[in-house]
């Protein structure tokens, strides 16, 4: 955004510091000045400015013209010199809305006689420093005035108009040509300005070719409005237009300001001659009056304000006088409030009679352009905003205020054991597209939507984190580092706009072009198997409990190579190769291995206890067991069965060897199980030794295998 500073000191004419200090304050404000550009004598600065969605009351030079008198406690010259455009005489022009919930206020003046020539004085002048392109007097009043005090306009052919305005919902096929000389077919929810007989705008967002201001035009309609942001919003992204007035209005305009803005382009019109017909049309819709112009007053304590701001380097501090100054300054009225109306942070208290300070010194009504301001920590921001972060003193906590977070801990030990497995930690994006949402969205939980998205590829709040896990990936394929291993801890969000479920998700990403194989693996299977080791390492580090694998998977895994870890007959985790579909529609240049862990049901396991033991100091003795089973029993089983013979002596219990000829030996494997046994009292005797080594056959035998001779 460009910002003149001869504009800005036209309403600030007791304003004396130079264009650069004027920068680095209002920068230090939140107000950020990017670009100081000098324009030559008698024409200050242009300044390249960066403003927050969330402001856009600051968007324009009147706004942060009211940010450096808030500053520099400068008296603010007003915007309006209070003489009506308006004519007392003559019938009030015709305005019906016919869609209320979307189209809070509107406003109209007629203007007769009017001249249309090219713009002179300070518009022309303005226009010139800010390289803004000059169409004639009463479209350049337009766009003097949004530049000027951050409203949107439009001015009208009247004579081109059949009957009066009407504020309607488009019928689902209309057509209607822009400004920009494109037709455009309408859909039901599109908001239109029309007359009796046509569509005349899309509202807040572009003006109509048909009713457009010419050369000829000799009598206007000038129109300032309060359209719904999310109307404004759904309308400028179907038609694929960002225009300056859809860009505020989009982001919340201020619901006062319409008239206000409608007096000025009328009063710059008739600067070239003509005259008001009939008063000022201001249609006001309550309800939208109640959710943005007029909304509830906030009590605010001093007391509060210093408890959470601190000390200052102003021996003095953040005084009630300072806070009064600033919030009064920036447009809310401050009443002061009855000493027995307890503080909202009182109210859990039993008999909030206490101390005086702790009780709301202000009741602040909000000023209408301010709708990012709805908490009395909201107000609470906005004085230490003005007052300057650099002025607080550098202190730390009191002692034992700052806690470790409960899973902290455990956090910590699942990013070393990773770290230590050879992962890199990553952070990708909190924000998804529709199509990945759908796809890695759990079942029966929805994704939420953003209500002002930076675009439609990331549209929606991430469901999981395996799509910025599997585009971190294809990054980095397609830079040819062709060896990856990352993870991370991120929040997750499902459930709807009117109640967000979060909670805490690790993700696991690996692809390789190693060709190697690690038997009993082949180089296909051995990422696989890779990934599965680094989750039973990670749950490894807690009491989870019996750990088993259910072939089951999401479909967003190649079904055959993925699986479901569960703890205790719970699922867990998800891991196995991207499905295939999935990555062709993401080219990827080879597969890709995932893992999705829920961290909310492994942080509520505790940390295993680490101890150590004594080694014995007796010999321990090993014997190897070789035999076949059926494809369907698992190492699971086997374990369990050794284990259920409760050996005390039996310290481990580890396979050696897996092989398997799948066309001699269909539906089979040999497998070679290691088997230590010791004792911390003794030695151990032949005859335990081959009591216990029959009791193992039997076992394993009784389980389906076949002892190998």
């Amino acid at each position: 955004m460009k910002v003149l500073t001869s504009w800005l000191r036209h309403f600030l004419p007791s304003l004396s510091v130079t264009d650069r200090q004027l920068a680095d304050d209002l920068t230090l404000r939140g107000i950020a000045v990017e670009g100081v550009h000098p324009l030559g004598e008698g024409n200050g600065s242009l300044f390249e400015m960066d403003i927050t969605t969330n402001r856009v009351d600051a968007m324009n030079h009147y706004g942060i013209a009211r940010e450096a008198a808030t500053i520099y406690n400068l008296p603010l010259a007003p915007l309006h010199n209070g003489k009506p455009a308006s004519a007392a005489d003559g019938k009030p022009f015709p305005v019906r809305i016919e869609a209320p919930t979307l189209c809070g206020r509107f406003t109209a003046q007629v203007l007769r006689n009017v001249t249309i020539v090219p713009s002179t004085g300070k518009i022309a002048e303005y226009f010139n420093l800010l390289e803004q392109k000059q169409i004639s007097n009463a479209v350049d009043a337009s766009n003097y005035t949004l530049l000027g005090m951050g409203h949107p306009t439009h001015a009208f052919d009247l004579d081109k108009l059949e009957g009066g305005i009407v504020v309607r919902l488009a019928r689902k096929g209309e057509k209607l040509t822009l400004l920009d000389g494109t037709e455009r077919t309408l859909e039901a929810d599109d908001l239109v300005v029309a007359d009796e007989k046509k569509a005349l705008a899309l509202a807040g967002v572009m003006g109509g070719w048909d009713s457009m201001i010419t050369a000829d035009t000799k009598n206007v309609l000038v129109e300032a409005a309060w359209f719904d942001p999310a109307t404004v919003r759904r309308s400028s992204r179907r038609h694929l237009l960002h225009t300056d007035a859809s860009h505020r209005f989009e982001r919340g305009a201020d619901f006062n300001a319409a008239p206000v803005a409608n007096r000025l382009v009328s009063e710059l019109i008739l600067a070239s001659g003509g005259h008001a017909e009939g008063p000022l049309v201001d249609v006001v819709i309550p309800e939208a009056a109640a959710k943005t112009a007029a909304r509830p007053a906030i009590r605010l304590s001093v007391h509060q304000v210093q408890r959470h701001l601190g000390a200052t380097l102003d021996p003095a501090g953040i005084t009630k006088e300072i806070v009064a100054q600033y919030l009064t300054a920036l447009g809310c009225t401050l009443t002061a409030t009855d000493d027995r109306v307890p503080h909202p942070s009182q109210f859990h208290r039993e008999g909030w009679e206490t101390t005086k300070s702790d009780r709301p010194d202000f009741s602040v009504q909000l000023p209408s352009w301010r709708l990012d301001l709805e908490r009395e920590i909201d107000l609470i921001e906005e004085v230490a905003r003005v007052y300057g972060y650099n002025r607080f003193a550098n202190t730390l906590p009191t002692p034992g205020i700052v806690i470790d977070h409960p899973a902290a801990a455990k956090q910590a030990a699942v990013r070393t054991r990773l770290l230590a497995l050879g992962f890199s930690e990553s952070i990708s994006s909190t924000f998804t597209s529709q199509q990945d949402a759908d796809l890695f969205s759990a079942k029966g939980k929805g994704a939420i939507a953003l209500e002002n998205p930076l675009s439609e590829e990331v549209g929606l709040l991430r469901p999981s984190l395996v799509p910025g896990m599997v585009t971190m990936l294809g990054h980095n394929l397609n830079r040819d580092v062709r060896d990856v291993r990352l993870f991370e801890q991120g929040q997750v969000f499902a459930g709807s706009a009117e109640q967000v479920i979060e909670t805490e998700q690790l993700a696991l990403g690996l692809t390789t072009a190693e060709t190697h194989s690690t038997p009993p693996h082949s180089a296909e299977d051995r990422p696989f198997f890779e990934i599965k080791g680094a989750l039973e390492s990670i749950l490894s580090l807690f009491d989870a409990g019996q750990l088993t694998f259910t072939a089951e998977a999401p479909t967003w895994l190649q079904q055959g190579r993925a699986a479901t870890a569960l703890a205790n007959n719970e699922p867990i985790a998800h891991f196995g190769e991207l499905a295939a579909s999935e990555a062709v529609r993401r080219k990827l240049r080879q597969p890709v291995y995932l893992a999705q862990l829920d961290l909310a049901k492994l942080y509520a396991l505790p940390l295993r206890n680490v101890t150590a033991r004594e080694l014995s100091r007796f010999q321990a003795v090993e014997r190897d067991f070789s035999f076949t089973f059926p494809d369907s029993i698992q190492w699971l089983s086997i374990a369990r069965a050794l284990e259920s013979l409760n050996i005390a002596e039996l310290q481990s219990i580890k396979p050696i060897e897996v092989w398997r000829d799948r066309k001699k030996f269909p539906g089979v494997y040999s497998l070679l199980v290691r088997t230590v046994f010791q004792s911390y009292e003794r030695t151990l005797r032949d005859e335990e030794l081959a009591d216990w080594s029959r009791r193992i056959i039997e076992s394993l035998t009784a389980l389906g295998g076949t002892l190998r001779a």
